[in-house]
């Protein structure tokens, strides 16, 4: 079964160009804004994550697609928080945007999976790392439970749930309520979101 993706962007011809690259692959079906569902996986394509960029991508979301690709040409440590937090799940730099690059990273998102460049990937844990030694946090919901640290510090590293409950010795159904009491009290939208906004408040 194809994914129904939807492509968005403030610049008409980034968005025709990410659909062209897309269209008559049998991995995904094109849909317009209106058939936008839960179901669907949403791209937004720029040339930069600016404030007007992160708007879109929230504006996807509160259409009623939590799963959004974010395509775009520059892309930091700094600006991959950013979009974590205004809702992306999966990140790709336009120079990497392969038809398909964009069809294996649009199916991790439709199963739930984040992706990023490897090499922002790399920086993100180093930044774990330095945090971790580092000083407090001033988050202003207090701080995290030893056992939500522990969960969120390897969902960082990249281990699935199945593997999290291994290595804690708990089940996926106490590792599922974990993430989901976590992202609840602190308004997050999931488990990406809910690493980035413990590393950027210093909590992991």
């Amino acid at each position: 079964m194809s994914i129904r993706v939807m492509v968005s962007s403030n610049d008409p011809v980034l968005e025709v160009g990410i659909a062209a690259q897309l269209r008559g692959r049998r991995e995904v079906q094109l849909v317009e804004g209106l058939d936008l569902d839960t179901s669907a996986v949403a791209i937004v394509a720029a040339d930069e994550l600016s404030e007007p960029t992160l708007r879109l991508v929230r504006a996807v979301q509160r259409d009623g697609c939590p799963r959004v690709v974010v395509i775009v040409a520059r892309l930091d440590e700094s600006g991959v928080l950013d979009a974590i937090e205004a809702g992306a799940c999966a990140m790709l730099r336009t120079g990497e945007a392969t038809p398909e690059r964009i069809v294996e990273v649009v199916g991790a998102a439709a199963s739930g999976a984040g992706s990023l460049p490897p090499d922002l990937l790399g920086r993100l844990l180093d930044r774990v790392g330095r945090i971790q030694r580092g000083s407090g946090s001033s988050c202003p919901f207090g701080a995290l439970s030893e056992r939500e640290t522990d969960v969120l510090k390897l969902v960082a590293d990249g281990f699935d749930t199945s593997e999290i409950a291994h290595k804690l010795s708990y089940s996926e159904r106490t590792i599922k309520g974990i993430i989901h009491d976590v992202t609840t009290r602190l308004q997050l939208r999931n488990r990406t979101h809910a690493v980035a906004f413990a590393v950027r408040e210093g909590l992991i």
